[in-house]
């Protein structure tokens, strides 16, 4: 419920591609809606921003069972008529990457403000294309980078804030796990993941590690990757199966421009041994940390142990049990909610914001770099960037 005598300001959101599984359940359910249920957004001033969101998408009948499910009361499949409608101030993508990039264009050009997941385009060329229309039409723009919300992630900001790890030497990061083919368990992932060579998991992810190592680290300097497709067989939804045309796995080394090196291994055909499904290690010259989704754990150098080399013998030492916990200080909410209330505060009150469509053209960059680099053997440096 608003609270009693405040003003509601009530901003529309055409949000399209919310029937699939990441637009549906992080974005509409536990983001917009989840905010509704909290009263709306505060703004400080005796005013309530209040989003009111209109499904968009091609199915008519999942639409209608989506909006009577949550209550909602608008939804439509005909997106021109969603953008044509001068009360709906926002639009927000979920499609798959090769729709996105024309309905963001059109969005801008309707004069929408727009916020969308990623990538924002198939190449660096309509990423930087999106970014310019944007920034010559005068709307606000912004780019899904959820991981920099999550309590592990906040967390090890904390610690680099604080100085914690004195010259960070090195990151490895490793995210992933395993995928079922299909044939005798059903796939965690839908069949369109592998069908395209321009839907793989170095497309999927390289725009995330982006993001992450630049706010946490600072910008990358190049990068070399190697580029698998472990499972060359799968089977689809229908139980038929497919030949796997996308990557599955990629290893790369990349090298930051504070010269600390970063190894990433990001897989869907992993078994995890690991305490959640992505972690980084953090080495530096004052401590060590090692950061999930939720968790932090350091190790400080004053009480770092000293380990012997013996293979002869058994290791004495548990070496988990002498990290320690990073508390976590704070009240943590959900990932992609935060980072929605922040960008409909800087629709709402121009509040500060740096996740723009040049991120995501960032983002896009380096994984194009990361497929060249692949292809042709070679490392490849980031001298020419996105904006």
């Amino acid at each position: 419920m608003t609270a009693t005598g405040a003003t509601r300001q009530t901003l529309r959101i055409a949000m399209n591609g919310v029937t699939g599984r990441m637009g549906h359940h992080q974005h509409l359910v536990r983001s917009v809606l989840a905010l509704r249920e909290e009263g709306g957004i505060d703004l400080g001033d005796g005013t309530v921003l209040w989003p009111e969101p209109v499904l968009v998408g091609r199915d008519a009948r999942r639409l209608a069972a989506l909006a009577g499910r949550y209550g909602i009361e608008e939804w439509t499949d005909d997106l021109g008529a969603a953008l044509g409608d001068p009360t709906v101030d926002v639009y927000f993508d979920a499609q798959t990457t090769s729709a996105r990039e024309t309905a963001l264009r059109r969005a801008i050009a309707a004069g929408k403000h727009v916020y969308c997941e990623k990538p924002t385009a198939p190449d660096i060329g309509g990423a930087m294309d999106l970014h310019r229309r944007a920034e010559e039409a005068g709307v606000k723009h912004g780019v899904v980078q959820d991981k920099l919300f999550l309590p592990g992630i906040r967390k090890l900001k904390r610690l680099l804030d604080g100085g914690f790890f004195g010259r960070v030497l090195s990151v490895r990061g490793e995210f992933g796990y395993w995928v079922f083919e299909g044939d005798w368990q059903s796939a965690q992932r839908p069949s369109w993941n592998y069908r395209s060579e321009d839907e793989g998991i170095t497309t999927d992810m390289f725009p995330h590690w982006e993001y992450v190592l630049r706010e946490l680290f600072g910008p990358i300097a190049s990068v070399q990757a190697h580029l698998a497709t472990h499972i060359p067989r799968r089977w689809d939804e229908r139980g038929r199966p497919y030949e796997v045309k996308a990557d599955d796995a990629v290893y790369a080394t990349l090298e930051l421009e504070s010269g600390a090196v970063v190894q990433l291994n990001s897989s869907w055909a992993v078994r995890v041994h690991r305490d959640e499904l992505l972690e980084f290690q953090v080495d530096g010259t004052e401590g060590s940390a090692v950061a999930g989704l939720r968790h932090c754990r350091v190790q400080h150098r004053s009480v770092t142990p000293r380990p012997v080399w013996n293979p002869d013998t058994a290791a004495g030492a548990d070496f988990r049990s002498q990290w320690q916990d990073v508390p976590d200080n704070e009240e943590f909410t959900h990932a992609f909610k935060a980072q929605w209330e922040l960008f409909l505060r800087h629709v709402a009150r121009d509040e500060p914001w740096r996740f723009g469509l040049d991120a995501g053209a960032r983002g896009v960059h380096l994984a194009l770099l990361a497929r060249t680099s692949a292809r042709e053997g070679r490392r490849m440096p980031l001298r020419v960037t996105p904006p």
